[in-house]
């Protein structure tokens, strides 16, 4: 019956799932077939339990709520917009190379905060090639055509190399690194100071309003110190190259990182 309980009159023939949509919402549940008047069905309260709709009981209406942003659909397409500066204020107009694609496909200058590789010996440092998946081999000589073709890396002839590997991100793609352990093992590190992590939780103590500056490519802004460049090589299946760009994968990375977001933000 409507409340849960068993029906005191009247016969139910059998038990049935049914599957049936209700504003959208797919569901499948289990019927009674009793004689019960001029109804084709009763949703009653284990369904409301299970469903949980969103009852509007001024219009008598059920709606059913978007559990997660993932599983919405498209309402509607719109085409994208041939101005992307409409809306925006012009005084920052000036500033939309800032944002723009062309620009992070460009070889940043030389800068106080290049990364420096410092060898505590020198000698061969050499390791195999890693193996790879075809889908890997392909994605691999596409982001070499199109660092190339950046110019954030060339063909190099260097006496020592590091093999590649890729490593999943957290939107499920997959970024290219170079393994850089060996020629860690003979770099001097960095010892530029990083930010303690409790310093940075205080300075948000009480605070309302928070900026994240997420920037774009960021280790491709900073370049590795000229004449260095030859410690970066890494070795392919299509080849040996060097990097001109700070690489993932090097120990001195976090320290320039940091260098260069101190002189960016101060």
């Amino acid at each position: 019956m409507l409340d849960g309980s068993t029906p005191r009159t009247g016969k139910i023939w059998k038990k049935t799932k049914i599957e049936f949509t209700y504003d959208g919402h797919p569901m499948t549940h289990e019927f009674l077939i009793s004689p019960i008047g001029h109804h084709s069905a009763i949703l009653g309260i284990k369904w409301l339990e299970q469903e949980k709709p969103d009852i509007n009981w001024a219009l008598h209406t059920l709606t059913f709520p978007i559990p997660t942003p993932e599983s919405a659909y498209i309402a509607q397409e719109e085409e994208a917009n041939d101005n992307p500066l409409e809306g925006i204020p012009a005084q920052y107009h000036d500033f939309t190379k800032v944002f723009g694609e062309e620009e992070f496909n460009k070889l940043p200058p030389h800068r106080s905060y290049d990364i420096e590789i410092k060898l505590t010996k020198e000698g061969p440092l050499n390791s195999p090639l890693y193996s790879m998946t075809d889908a890997e081999s392909v994605t691999l000589k596409q982001w070499l055509e199109d660092e190339i073709k950046a110019g954030k890396i060339c063909p190099s002839k260097s006496p020592i190399s590091s093999p590649v590997m890729f490593v999943p991100k957290k939107d499920g793609s997959h970024r290219l690194v170079v393994d850089y352990q060996k020629l860690n093992n003979r770099s001097k590190k960095n010892v530029y100071p990083l930010p303690r992590p409790d310093d940075l939780m205080s300075k948000l103590r009480g605070a309302k309003l928070f900026t994240k500056l997420d920037l774009q490519w960021g280790y491709n802004n900073v370049r590795v110190k000229e004449g260095d460049e030859w410690k970066t090589a890494f070795r392919t299946k299509y080849g040996l190259f060097k990097t001109l760009v700070m690489p993932f994968g090097l120990s001195g990375t976090p320290g320039a990182f940091q260098a260069m977001m101190n002189e960016t933000i101060s």
